[in-house]
């Protein structure tokens, strides 16, 4: 552990994905939760639905030699857990016209978050945001048409304050699942 008693290990990422009344208070803080254990079955599981969402109990049941019932019982209880949070379509911005990636790095100059709240809400081209340590305060994911589309986005954002954009050239990694590998080398104290 740390030297601030923080284990950083079971620390959630803090993802703002948009201002709903369900989180009015941000900046919240980060919240902690105990360390789930997952037996292998479990993580199969996990890898079979991060890999095909839309899978079925019996294509999943085949997958990992269970009973269509045992394997609804365990995404059950995944979800019920919070390990499971729910299920998406992943939609691809290039194929829409948005061929344009930036992770833009804004420094947040004061404590009054809802000008950055109603920046979130009506700038449809952030499609993330973080909340981050360092010089800056947030880092955004933003997408954009074209370069002068990307400008005029940068340009709202930079009415809150300093912004550094780095347009994003390719992404040898957007997405990694989370498998039992990842939990594996964690336990044994690699990660």
């Amino acid at each position: 552990m740390p030297g601030n008693g923080i284990d950083l290990r079971v620390c959630r990422e803090v993802v703002i994905h948009g201002v709903t009344a369900e989180r009015p208070g941000f900046p919240r803080r980060l919240s902690y939760a105990a360390v789930e254990t997952l037996d292998a079955t479990d993580w199969r599981i996990l890898e079979e639905l991060q890999r095909d969402g839309r899978a079925s109990y019996a294509e999943l049941a085949r997958a990992v030699s269970m009973s269509a019932s045992a394997v609804t019982e365990r995404v059950r209880r995944l979800e019920q857990a919070g390990i499971i949070r729910g299920y998406t379509a992943v939609v691809d911005a290039d194929r829409l016209g948005f061929t344009i990636l930036a992770l833009v790095r804004l420094r947040y100059p004061t404590g009054n978050y809802k000008p950055f709240h109603e920046l979130l809400a009506g700038t449809p081209e952030i499609v993330e945001a973080h909340h981050v340590t360092g010089d800056d305060c947030f880092v955004l994911k933003v997408i954009a048409r074209s370069m002068r589309h990307l400008e005029q986005t940068t340009g709202r954002i930079s009415g809150l304050g300093p912004v550094t954009t780095s347009v994003v050239y390719s992404s040898p990694l957007p997405r990694r699942d989370l498998t039992a590998d990842l939990s594996d080398r964690q336990a044994a104290g690699s990660g």
